[in-house]
């Protein structure tokens, strides 16, 4: 049931004659480079060309390119999990503070809503990022949400990461298209497609890898690149981009990682725009590494991307809230305080509903 759902939230309906999972290719030789000519570039990495776009349309990532394999999900499928009975018998949750009404009161602020969904105040505008918070036939919630979402308001852009659905679920948008039409969404190229039937009344931007979005206020938010893909049915892969952000005031810069298994592109993001004060990084459904690796990031693959973009603060994500792996849900979080020194940084403590700042 766990790979079920792992699966599904990947956009594929199980069982299903075609499961994808992606491993390294040799580079394709006939790659087109693309941007979106309305957004600007402020800082790209030397020799840059552009989000690479392959012949047949669909999406590439920098450093390893991905191929579909029915055989290694399979494999996965049918080895069995040598953790499940552990599984069964552990009841260990995040901790949880509730948030009758979000006040920013003028401070910065990064707030864990579970899994990659952040309420973010930062120079006096907030975000939200991958909000999926309804649960659905695929996922079902570990952790309880610490706010009610129809409380929200004041939200000025929401960040949309990739379409995979344990990061862009339709009904958490459709509800916040409603109540937050004002806010404007921050994705990929080639996502609104999918988005805007979903928000009709909220203005989309998209961005290629290292373009920074038109933004009214001082605040600064570059599309940056992962190692990932995406998907939400069965003849739609890797057509829309994927990515995460970092996002800069006058005083902080902040990675929000998103997902990705690890590469060189870490380093890049450091070297061109340069070590983030606070950075949410991926933790969790890395288990079996074997065939998670090219997707997520463990939590030792993940200290190792911090240090190599020399991050000051480490905030885990992506672990506690959705049963996507074979690890034990909390697995990720005991690895990192059990190493704490490891982590070349200061590791934030992961609350939900708390000030991370």
């Amino acid at each position: 049931m766990n790979r079920r759902k792992f699966l599904g939230s990947l956009g594929v309906a199980v069982p299903a004659v075609a499961l994808y999972h992606y491993l390294d290719l040799k580079p394709e030789p006939t790659l087109s480079y693309i941007s979106n000519p309305k957004l600007a570039y402020d800082r790209i990495p030397s020799g840059w060309k552009g989000t690479p776009l392959r012949s047949d349309g669909t999406f590439q990532n920098l450093f390893h390119p991905f191929e579909a394999s029915l055989t290694e999900v399979l494999k996965w499928k049918l080895k069995g999990n040598p953790q499940a009975e552990e599984k069964k018998k552990d009841n260990r949750r995040l901790e949880v503070q509730k948030i009758d009404q979000f006040k920013p009161n003028g401070n910065d602020q990064i707030i864990w809503l579970g899994h990659a969904s952040y309420l973010i105040h930062i120079g006096g505008v907030t975000l939200l990022t991958d909000p999926v918070w309804l649960e659905n036939w695929i996922l079902k919630r570990y952790s309880d949400l610490p706010i009610d979402p129809e409380t929200l308001e004041g939200i000025d852009y929401i960040l949309i990461s990739h379409d995979h659905r344990d990061h862009c679920d339709e009904a958490t948008l459709k509800l916040l298209g409603k109540t937050l039409p004002q806010a404007q969404i921050l994705t990929g190229l080639k996502m609104s497609d999918l988005l805007q039937p979903w928000m009709p009344k909220n203005k989309i931007q998209e961005a290629g890898w290292f373009q920074s979005y038109d933004l009214k206020e001082s605040l600064r938010i570059t599309f940056v690149p992962s190692r990932h893909w995406s998907r939400r049915g069965l003849l739609d892969t890797n057509q829309r981009l994927w990515g995460g952000y970092y996002i800069e005031s006058g005083e902080k810069s902040l990675y929000f990682m998103s997902d990705s298994g690890y590469g060189p592109h870490f380093q890049m993001i450091g070297d061109t725009l340069g070590a983030p004060d606070y950075a949410m990084m991926g933790v969790g459904a890395f288990k079996p590494e074997w065939f998670m690796h090219p997707v997520h990031t463990s939590p030792m693959d993940a200290v190792k991307a911090f240090q190599e973009m020399r991050g000051k603060n480490f905030i885990p994500m992506h672990f506690g809230t959705f049963d996507l792996s074979d690890e034990l849900l909390l697995e990720p979080l005991d690895w990192l305080t059990e190493n704490q020194d490891a982590v070349g940084g200061n590791l934030i403590y992961p609350v939900l509903g708390k000030n991370l700042i």
